[in-house]
């Protein structure tokens, strides 16, 4: 970026008339800049990587070192880890815009050019060759490796159509139609599941980053690339066994491993954060705080339960997409019943699974059970777990009484919510336990229904109560006590064996 109080330089001869202009600003190489930046942020108290929750202690200070190194590095992690968000805030680093030789392939830098074509311009121009800016959003190119990308998507190829209007031969350097790579020149390159690349095109990318040139079509070329290589790969594949090369693996500066949230309210902040719960309509939708935690928590008894296959991972997008699912559905039924206003229920997180089920990678044991039996007992187990979290060891028996006495429970869906109200409100003792769950105001219908149905449902998930789709609500009945043995008769004869 030029400095202050100077006019934006349009020329090469303007841009050197800026006094240390070569060193103090977009002319510095690419990890060098970034470098600085991230250290004038830190001292400054920046935040870095905002947006990102969870890895203050533990991912970011292990980025910061790799920058500081000037290393280029590779994040290791799991679907659904922000892996590519940290790689995309990494432009934030760059500088506003830097200069580069105007219509260069490669945003060749003009007080030092590496391609052919703009050493020839220069030569010939002088300070009279024009110059363009560069955003820095223009400086970041990324490309998911897929088995089918080619040596010419990443490094380039020979354009015989350029060859033949330029009278060139094919070994000329200006014949090439350059890759993605060389594009990124001056730039962050990032590539997402970096060991699904084939072996060759692997190759070819340790070789750039230790020599600086490459090989197209048999043509050696020296091209000393300035541009900071960053990767994200799954950590099965990124091993001896897996589909990464050796000496790329060597040549990476630092391996850095992501992880899920460690927290449920880590989690949460990061679910609120991503989540489209904020809606367009007319119809005003509240998601209690006690029914995030449960979407939360969906998703942490899935990713220790055995049934669901941990090299695959949980996704952090299953809690955000089951929690717009959840507000659809509580949307739905507001419009459907005509009212401006919703409370999201239990059911409403029942109704989600489809948003669950496909998030989930299953072990055999899960495959013959299927994903949706699966999800109906995660849901089920975070409904408990938030329910302990609330009440701890709340007595809830006049409650369970009243099922007991014969009170059955059935509340359609389709109903309003003062209707809804009115039922739950039969049973005893039933109201007073929502003020734990946020309801300060019982003449709050829909806060208090909500509230008393998911009560219900923790009591179902701790199997106080029963429940079914056939009678809802119900009391649990009895174990059958086990019949007491015969009393045995001292009088009795014993048999004995010989």
């Amino acid at each position: 970026m030029y400095p202050a109080g100077h006019a934006k330089p349009g020329t090469l001869g303007d841009l050197k008339r800026i006094p240390d202009f070569d060193a103090q600003s977009g002319a510095l190489p690419v990890k060098n800049e970034i470098r600085r930046n991230l250290l004038r942020s830190i001292e400054r108290g920046e935040p870095l990587f905002p947006g990102v929750h969870g890895y203050e202690d533990s991912v970011i200070p292990q980025i910061v070192n790799a920058v500081l190194s000037r290393h280029n590095f590779i994040l290791l992690g799991l679907r659904g880890q922000a892996k590519s968000r940290i790689l995309r805030g990494l432009i934030q680093l760059l500088d506003t815009e830097i200069p580069v030789v105007a219509g260069c392939e490669i945003n060749d830098n003009p007080l030092r050019p590496i391609c052919r074509s703009c050493r020839e311009r220069i030569a010939a121009e002088g300070d009279h060759t024009p110059i363009a800016w560069l955003a820095r959003d223009q400086r970041y190119v990324e490309k998911l490796a897929t088995p089918d990308v080619t040596i010419a998507d990443i490094i380039g190829d020979v354009d015989p159509i350029r060859a033949a209007r330029g009278g060139r031969d094919l070994s000329d350097e200006l014949t090439i139609h350059y890759g993605l790579l060389p594009r990124a020149n001056r730039g962050i390159f990032a590539i997402n599941e970096l060991p699904d690349l084939a072996g060759k095109i692997q190759v070819g990318l340790f070789n750039i980053m230790q020599e600086g040139d490459i090989q197209i079509k048999g043509y050696p070329l020296r091209l000393p690339l300035d541009v900071l290589l960053v990767f994200t790969a799954n950590p099965e594949d990124y091993t001896a066994r897996g589909k990464i090369i050796t000496p790329l693996k060597d040549r990476i500066g630092a391996e850095i491993r992501t992880h899920y949230p460690t927290t449920v309210q880590e989690g949460m902040t990061i679910t609120n954060q991503e989540a489209w719960t904020a809606r367009d309509s007319h119809i005003k939708v509240e998601v209690p705080e006690y029914l995030r935690n449960v979407v939360e928590e969906i998703a942490f008894q899935a990713r220790e339960d055995k049934r669901v296959d941990r090299r695959s991972g949980v996704s952090q997008r299953l809690p955000i997409t089951a929690l717009e699912s959840v507000v659809s559905s509580a949307e739905q039924r507001a419009a459907r019943t005509g009212e401006a206003d919703a409370v999201a229920r239990v059911a409403d997180v029942y109704a989600a699974l489809p948003a669950i089920t496909g998030k989930l990678e299953l072990e055999y044991e899960g495959e013959l059970k299927g994903a949706e039996v699966i999800a109906r007992e995660l849901i089920r187990t975070a409904i408990g777990r938030v329910f302990s979290k609330y009440f701890g060891e709340v007595s809830f028996q006049p409650v369970i009484q009243w099922f007991e006495a014969g009170g059955d429970l059935k509340i359609p869906d389709d109903v309003s919510t003062s209707h809804r109200f009115q039922q739950l409100n039969r049973v005893q003792g039933l109201m007073e336990h929502t003020a734990k769950l946020g309801v300060t105001n019982r003449k709050d219908e829909a806060a208090a229904a909500a509230a008393a149905e998911m009560i219900l449902e923790g009591l179902w998930a701790h199997r106080r109560v029963g429940r079914s789709e056939e009678r809802g609500f119900y009391a649990e009945k009895p174990q059958r006590a086990a019949e007491p043995r015969e009393r045995e008769n001292p009088n009795r004869p014993r048999r004995t064996y010989n």
